[in-house]
């Protein structure tokens, strides 16, 4: 969103048009990205985010109070480093950590990050967010330093802010330190160099060589306040996987997971093994819903690795949209989404037009659910969801 002053109008920044120069509609756009015009005009980043809302369902699902969520939990930050805590240990196919569906160390590339640095501390989780948030700031960056040994995870460039703090500690002048920082993190230094005087000023207030040569690398820096309101809730989502392991995955199944297909996912950790596999011998030639799926894949992996199953779609008992839990037998029931093709829409409408019946046949279903077609009930079917419901109503009287 960008804020034009009151008196003003976007097109006293911008040239505007309709698109394909089309008058024949209300739109009017433009062709000029933000950074036009960044140097006159108010950004405000309007984002959605899931991580929220995963914890909204996992504080329903628990009723614990994710603030009351302690971020120096010892199991919790241990995850980061192994998943003893989790009851299985460097899995060959997950690796040593524990971070698989943890938001901002999912990736296979945040997972390295964590063995590369082994964090301990929450202070460490926030600088690799914002390695891995940046551009040019970890790989060929700060991880050389770190691997080598000539610097630090605390002492290398993480986030806009530690520039700044940096150079004031050790003497710069505080406006100098801040227009670095603005030059860096905008990637205007790599693109151009310092300044005239910058080098000269850092040295001499005994910046070393190693961390000057690192600010000319970087073409990105996130902000500091961002990182760490993204590993807040990174962690307090990681203390679920711990300490409430069914919310989590059901909230995560619910919410997070792409590419959900529970003719794979859901029928135990051998077919979902060989998923996997049929994925990866793909390799670079897999599609993009592949690459979403096999992230799902790990989750459902990890999800049985630690004991718990999935139950069977019912037609009775699914939800639409959401895994519903029981604690009890530590499983999940998967909802109507979960089968391929068969959309929210008719997922809904089956739950709306389920109450108070129930279904003779096939047909009948067919009939009670109007957002529901043929092939969503093949569908069913397939998935095993319809039991031994039969196709038609009628009734044979001779065999």
């Amino acid at each position: 969103m960008v804020v034009i002053p009151q008196d003003r109008e976007i097109y006293d920044f911008c040239p505007v048009q309709h698109p394909a120069d089309d008058t024949g509609t209300d739109i009017i756009t433009t062709h000029f990205d933000y950074h036009k015009m960044e140097d006159n005009l108010l950004k405000l980043d309007m984002l959605g985010h899931d991580d929220p809302t995963m914890i909204r369902m996992m504080e329903d699902l628990t009723g614990v109070n994710a603030q009351e969520i302690p971020l120096d939990d010892k199991d919790t930050m241990t995850i980061f480093t192994n998943s003893a805590p989790l009851g299985y240990e460097d899995d060959p196919i997950l690796g040593p950590t524990g971070a698989v569906a943890v938001p901002e160390f999912n990736t296979k590339f945040t997972r390295q990050m964590l063995c590369d640095t082994q964090p301990e501390r929450f202070n460490t989780l926030i600088r690799l967010s914002g390695f891995s948030h940046g551009t040019d700031v970890w790989l060929g960056n700060a991880r050389d330093l770190i691997v080598s040994g000539t610097a630090t995870v605390d002492s290398t460039v993480g986030c806009r802010d530690d520039i700044m703090l940096y150079l004031m500690e050790q003497g710069v002048e505080p406006k100098m330190a801040f227009d670095i920082m603005e030059a860096v993190r905008k990637g205007k230094v790599k693109k151009g160099g310092f300044q005239a005087g910058w080098e000269e000023a850092m040295r001499e207030h005994n910046v070393p060589d190693w961390y000057i040569d690192s600010l000319a690398k970087i073409g990105y820096l996130f902000p500091k306040a961002h990182a760490v309101a993204y590993v807040m809730m990174a962690f307090r989502i990681a203390w679920f996987k711990v300490h409430r392991p069914l919310a989590f995955y059901a909230a995560y199944f619910s919410i997070r997971a792409k590419a959900l297909d529970a003719t794979c996912m859901c029928r135990g950790m051998e077919v979902c093994r060989q998923k996997m596999k049929e994925i990866e011998a793909k390799d670079k030639e897999a599609a993009a819903v592949e690459e979403d799926m096999m992230v799902t894949l790990e989750v459902c992996y990890e999800f049985y690795l630690r004991g718990f199953q999935f139950e069977d779609i019912d037609l009775y008992r699914s939800d639409a949209t959401k895994f519903l839990m029981d604690g009890e037998k530590g499983t999940l029931l998967p909802p109507f989404t979960a089968i391929p093709g068969l959309g929210e829409t008719a997922a809904i409408s089956i739950v709306e037009n389920r109450v108070g019946r129930t279904f003779i046949s096939q047909e009948e279903l067919l009939a009670a659910c109007p957002k529901v077609s043929k092939t969503h009930v093949e569908q069913l079917r397939d998935a095993g969801a319809l039991g031994t419901l039969p196709e038609t109503s009628q009734m044979s009287l001779f065999g």
